[in-house]
């Protein structure tokens, strides 16, 4: 017999969305943010040669430009105000993380909940201003040594460089105001709608290949039928558990007996979500965004050796990658879901594993479970996210391989999912108002 908890799933439908008033407000909220994203992609940044800085992305754009241009939604193309997109902003976030567990005072204010958070949280604001700074004057300096730039001099360095981090706080403050206000995480939501905007142009330019060289012509059906599959694939992936058995024995409060109880702990094979790939990919951006401007700009033979060998489809590249990949996925899912804290929670709670004595033994049970299953999950989120280094070879698109498709389907799931428990929220809602009319009437 379904659940209390199944029968109200089953129950929600397009009628139930209407009615719930305060989810319709999150979603709107959350649509006009993505349209202010959209709309500041095609606001170009003043001072910029177009025929000039066409020519030098021509030459980058399978390069770290690409992978710009990929999370940015085209921004980067058009070399846009939010060119820089939210990068910054991660690559702070994955400093400050790691640096949480090697600095005391930053791991005490971590566990101070919301205090230390939003203490943590204002520091990697902070670092996001460095790091935005940085990046957009490697940026502004190469345009401007190329010849790029319409009128040379420190005027144009300093526009560029406080429009392009002007730009990512704004897209960080949006962020924000989306995962507060709005349905999802502002984040992630933010570079899914770049990759979503630029996916029409990248299949319609896949087609074109196609039609006009035919040594291509089979190669793109091989494509279509790869990605439809592939999001198959990450659905299987995504959704597939370990779920570990709890037991609860019976208990007394007064006079009151309760049944023994069984439950489920679990574990999602990917805890670690679409961070993996995200964070690795920012973190390759931070020495590209150096190199490539130097190396295209006559500069010193070992920054050029570190471009080239750091390209798209490179063996080093792909395998700091993967090794990046792999690194995050274990770092992640330690910070998501600690072992010991789940095994004192169940121990207060009178939960048990069958055959597994409560305490460390039960935190050690875990540990090995969780770390089983993050090698499967960080091998398959490695896998996917390989395939477009691969494919690149080919001349595919950055736009249209295993990561980008990995944050669509991710993204959505969260979502859809977040929606769904806002619409069961609501109707536990209107049975709570029916029981409490039925209870007055009475």
């Amino acid at each position: 017999m379904a659940s209390a908890a199944e029968q109200l799933a089953a129950n929600i439908n397009f009628s139930a969305l209407g009615k719930a008033e305060e989810l319709k407000k999150r979603i709107w909220f959350t649509l006009g943010a993505l349209i202010v994203v959209r709309l500041g992609t095609y606001i170009p940044l003043p001072g910029i040669n177009p025929a000039e800085y066409a020519k030098i992305f021509g030459k980058l754009s399978q390069g770290f430009l690409g992978i710009f241009q990929m999370f940015s939604g085209g921004a980067m193309g058009r070399h846009a105000i939010f060119s820089l997109n939210i990068m910054p902003y991660i690559s702070a976030s994955i400093i400050i993380q790691l640096m949480t567990t090697v600095i005391p005072s930053l791991e005490s204010l971590k566990k101070d909940g919301d205090a230390g958070r939003r203490i943590i949280n204002q520091y990697t604001r902070y670092l996001t201003v460095v790091l935005a700074l940085f990046q957009s004057y490697g940026i502004s300096y190469g345009l401007q040594s190329q010849g790029a730039a319409l009128d040379n001099g420190p005027f144009f360095l300093i526009s560029s460089v406080i429009t392009l981090t002007g730009g990512t706080l704004f897209l960080m403050w949006l962020g924000e105001q989306i995962t507060s206000r709005g349905v999802g995480n502002g984040t992630s939501l933010i570079i899914f709608a770049g990759i979503v905007a630029e996916l029409p142009a990248v299949i319609i330019g896949l087609l074109e290949q196609g039609r006009v060289d035919s040594t291509k012509a089979l190669l793109v059906p091989l494509f279509l039928i790869g990605a439809v599959g592939l999001v198959a694939f990450i659905v299987f992936m995504e959704r597939a558990q370990r779920r570990i058995l709890i037991n609860y024995p019976k208990r007394q409060v007064g006079n009151r007996v309760s049944q023994a109880q069984s439950s489920f702990l679990p574990l999602k094979l990917n805890t670690a979500g679409v961070i993996p790939p995200i964070f690795a990919s920012s973190l390759l951006l931070l020495p590209t965004t150096f190199t490539g401007f130097a190396s295209q700009n006559g500069g010193p033979e070992w920054l050029q050796n570190i471009n080239f060998y750091l390209g798209h489809g490179r063996p080093l590249f792909m395998l700091l990658y993967a090794a990046l990949i792999i690194f995050f996925a274990f770092f992640y899912t330690a910070i998501v879901l600690n072992p010991q804290e789940t095994a004192d929670n169940l121990k207060k709670q009178g939960g048990f594993i069958p055959g597994i004595r409560p305490g460390e033994r039960t935190s050690e049970f875990i540990d090995k479970i969780l770390t089983r299953v993050t090698v499967l999950g960080a091998l398959y989120i490695t896998f996917v996210c390989l395939v477009p280094e691969f494919a690149s070879n080919f001349g595919s698109s950055l736009a249209f391989g295993g990561t980008s498709i990995l944050i669509i389907v991710s993204v959505t799931m969260d979502t859809v999912a977040q929606v769904h428990g806002y619409l069961m929220a609501h109707q536990y809602q209107g049975l709570v108002k029916k029981a409490k009319l039925k209870g007055s009437r009475r």
